[in-house]
Formats: C-alpha cells, structure tokens, sequence
C-alpha cells in the first residue's frame, strides 16, 4: 500500500466519509475514491464496511484512540 493509500485505510477505519477523508488529507473526493477502489482490490474486498473490517483485523485502532 502507498502511504496515501494508509492514511486512507485509517481514515475509513475511523468512519470518516469520503467527503470528510478528501478534507481531512487535502484532496479532491475523487482521489478519495480512486483510493478506495485500490484498497478494496487490495484488500480483496467488495465495499467500505469491509476494508474498515479488514484494517481492524490487521490491527489497527481508529485514530480517536491514537
């Protein structure tokens, strides 16, 4: 995965929407998206809800508890 890519991932962890990710990291929502597509295919998952799951299972804590 990019770094991007993770910020992402935790992003989505947290349950921020693609909308609140694109200002969070200061880009465009489509980038956001774009993104989110790579994840999934990397992940092997089919939506948002799973690659939250998948980050969970690797580990990862939501950034609120960072």
């Amino acid at each position: 995965m990019t770094p991007t890519q993770i910020k992402v991932l935790r992003c989505v962890h947290s349950g921020l929407l693609n909308k609140q990710i694109a200002y969070e990291l200061g880009m465009a929502e489509a980038t956001v998206k774009v993104h989110m597509t790579a994840l999934m295919r990397k992940l092997n998952v089919r939506n948002r809800t799973q690659v939250a799951v998948a980050a969970g299972n690797m580990g990862w804590r939501s950034s609120s508890a960072d």
